[in-house]
């Protein structure tokens, strides 16, 4: 809440605060590839992650051609084509080092109930139903996408130095994308949630931007804390994500 109210004061225009986050998207898989080439291991990395954050950049990116095509669309074409490489890596490349014994987290069990609340709730624009569908796709998958990775550090307990990196920077790049959203609502005094459709499809795009941040919090904190305590591997405790 405190860092809310700050960048409330510090930044004139909220929704230079969207952009920044997809920006911070893109350094945290920047850092994904360093340490891909650099120790050519893919240890402690979830497959499915970067499966499902592939899956909604793509639906994200056609929304965004046959509906509004802006900045968003540049950063979302170059964070995809960096997250096709890390998977095509970890897929063939590095398959040694993948540990998929601990990447046991099934896909589907946020795809599915992603693409039945699509079909449920959406917005009530002029565009083509389906276009809608898929928009509302990618935001419900975009808030759920990094729950394999935390599985994965959920199993193993011990988070590599760029690992955490990564999932620290999806951690800001949420927050970021999040803050947007509740500034930008209260900047308009509530009328942007009126100006997205009725129903509840402006509440439920409001509600996954907070829940793809709450989902995140712990990690962050820890990561923190680790890094002002001087420790270059992350120690998670039971239960932390």
């Amino acid at each position: 809440m405190t860092a809310l109210v700050f960048l409330r004061f510090i930044v004139n225009d909220h929704d230079n605060l969207f952009v920044a986050a997809e920006a911070v998207h893109a350094i945290g898989v920047s850092v994904l590839i360093y340490k891909l080439m650099k120790e050519k291991t893919c240890a402690g990395l979830s497959l499915k992650s970067q499966e499902l954050t592939a899956i909604f950049l793509a639906v994200r990116l056609y929304c965004s051609f046959v509906m509004e095509y802006d900045i968003h669309t540049l950063l979302d074409t170059a964070t995809l084509g960096t997250t096709l490489w890390v998977i095509y890596m970890i897929r063939f490349k590095l398959r040694s080092s993948y540990m998929e014994d601990k990447d046991n987290f099934a896909i589907y069990y946020v795809l599915v109930p992603c693409a039945a609340l699509a079909l449920l709730v959406h917005p009530s624009t002029s565009h083509n139903i389906l276009n809608r569908i898929f928009w509302a796709l990618c935001v419900y998958l975009e808030a759920v996408s990094v729950l394999p990775q935390l599985r994965v550090m959920q199993n193993t307990k011990i988070v590599e130095p760029f690992t955490a990196h990564y999932v620290f920077a999806l951690g800001v790049a949420r927050f970021l994308s999040c803050a947007h959203w509740v500034l930008q609502v209260l900047d308009t005094r509530g009328r942007l949630l009126t100006a997205l459709g009725y129903g509840l499809w402006p509440s439920m795009v409001l509600l996954s931007e907070i829940v793809q941040t709450f989902i995140l919090a712990d990690f962050c904190y820890y990561y923190v804390k680790s890094i002002f305590g001087g420790q270059l591997v992350l120690r998670l405790p039971s239960g932390v994500v």
